[in-house]
């Protein structure tokens, strides 16, 4: 089975998920089309082009399919090998919010698909792959599963096995929360991953402790609007996510916590003080913004001002005054003028971001701010985003370079580029280099004095240690 993921860290853990729930069928991860008997492209539907992108792809998994059909492992292969084993028909799914969004059309544009399964779905992927299965070889059209479906889809899905875990890294996604119920009128996700749904505590904190059995000691805590998080506590009362990560952070083996993605609307005191109060909750906070123009954030129907963001910024750094921050922009939106613009980039001056996601702005099908007739024109959108771009840039170069000469705690989870270098997390989610790296810091956190910082990561060394006086 091969996965090709698209977007977000949702998708990536929807995608580690989806392999858990066909491990129990045979299915081992593969890593290329040419070595599975099913090929799944988990979709993203918020980039420009998103869906074309698909399907570009789908067209090269024709051929895939139509050469495997031949008894050919690739196009490539002119002929099958005498002795080679019968190749398996495959399985081409489309899953994820492309397949949510563009099912039927999809049906009629890419015949080489079997199976559409939208995100709400995709616990059911071994009887729909079965049902393909029993069909042999007979032509139908692709199987189409994108209704929101009644039960819990998480209650569905088994718990991750320890060694696929562990093979992971030291780092993991933890989904809390899906869906959205806020509307922006730029934004497909209410239409692709339906209302808000928060997991119980209690499932949230089983997967948590299973992660943390495996050797993962980072988890990020995932939501379309993740902080608006009001999943049931024990007494089947709804709890906030303040209150969720002061839970989760009482588990043996989690060191460090964060979430993403926030809406300020729904940044309450609770969270705001766990911030200041849980050691565990990292000093890194994604908090979109999209805009600092309230006429645009109006017409983005964001619910709140750019004042109101500014002093929740205030609230959030008295809480934890070390906090770094970063934000999602979008520019050229409908309507939106020079001095709109300019409104953004003061915003980020006042506020000081490390990092940021920026994009010109590119109209969704269906929703409300494609069908205006002021869009803005290409250039002068491309133009806008290299200055709010720039201006990021040197914020987060800025940051990176002031963290020379401290010490930081480092979780190492990435190899390097060389045999002996390893790449970790800061607590500001930095990418940090450590050459001549011991290489049992894999998976560990060890303190590391930074020596430089760079425009995207720092370089550090081992902290050395303090000596150790005898007791007289």
């Amino acid at each position: 089975m091969f996965v090709k993921t698209y977007g977000c860290q949702m998708n990536v853990y929807d995608s580690a998920r989806m392999v858990d729930v066909m491990a129990p069928e045979g299915y081992a991860e593969a890593t290329s089309p040419e070595d599975a008997d099913i090929v799944v492209l988990n979709t993203c539907h918020i980039r420009e082009r998103a869906a074309e992108k698909v399907y570009s792809e789908l067209g090269r998994l024709r051929d895939w399919k139509a050469a495997r059909a031949a008894g050919k492992l690739s196009p490539d292969v002119k002929v099958a090998e005498p002795d080679a084993a019968p190749v398996v028909a495959p399985v081409v799914v489309v899953a994820g919010c492309v397949a949510q969004a563009e099912g039927e059309e999809m049906r009629r544009r890419a015949p080489a698909v079997d199976l559409i399964v939208g995100p709400q779905n995709y616990h059911r992927l071994p009887e729909l792959v079965a049902g393909i299965r029993a069909r042999g070889d007979k032509t139908g059209a692709a199987v189409i599963d994108t209704d929101f479906p009644v039960e819990d889809k998480f209650a569905s899905l088994p718990a991750p096995e320890r060694r696929k875990t562990l093979a992971r890294g030291p780092t993991a996604f933890l989904t809390i929360q899906e869906g959205c119920d806020k509307f922006c009128t730029f934004c497909v996700v209410p239409y692709t991953r339906g209302s808000e749904y928060s997991r119980p505590i209690s499932r949230i904190a089983e997967e948590a402790r299973s992660l943390a059995d495996a050797g993962v000691r980072e988890i990020t805590l995932l939501g379309q609007n993740v902080n608006a998080y009001h999943g049931e506590d024990a007494a089947g009362r709804p709890a906030s996510l303040g209150r969720l990560v002061r839970e989760l952070a009482k588990i043996d083996g989690v060191e460090r916590l964060r979430y993403t993605t926030s809406h300020p609307r729904d940044m309450d005191e609770e969270l705001i003080a766990a911030h200041g109060e849980v050691e565990k909750l990292m000093p890194y906070l994604h908090l979109p913004v999209q805009s600092g123009s309230d006429e645009i954030l109006d017409r983005m129907n964001r619910q709140h001002t750019a004042d109101h963001y500014l002093r929740l910024i205030e609230r959030i750094r008295a809480a934890r005054p070390d906090i770094a921050l970063s934000s999602d922009f979008i520019v050229g939106f409908p309507g939106e003028t020079e001095e709109d613009f300019e409104a953004t980039l003061s915003l980020i001056r006042e506020v000081g971001f490390v990092q940021a996601y920026s994009f010109k702005y590119s109209p969704r099908p269906g929703t409300p701010a494609a069908t205006r007739e002021d869009q803005v024109a290409e250039d002068v959108k491309a133009e806008r985003l290299q200055r709010l771009q720039a201006l990021v840039a040197a914020q987060q170069l800025a940051f990176n370079t002031s963290c020379a000469g401290r010490r930081m705690p480092v979780l190492f989870d990435r190899r390097g580029r060389t045999a002996t270098q390893l790449v970790g997390r800061s607590p500001y989610l930095q990418s940090v280099h450590l050459d001549d790296a011991p290489p049992e810091l894999f998976g560990q956190i060890a303190e590391l004095d930074i020596e430089e910082g760079f425009a995207m990561s720092l370089r550090g060394r081992l902290a050395a240690r303090e000596p150790v006086l005898a007791e007289c």
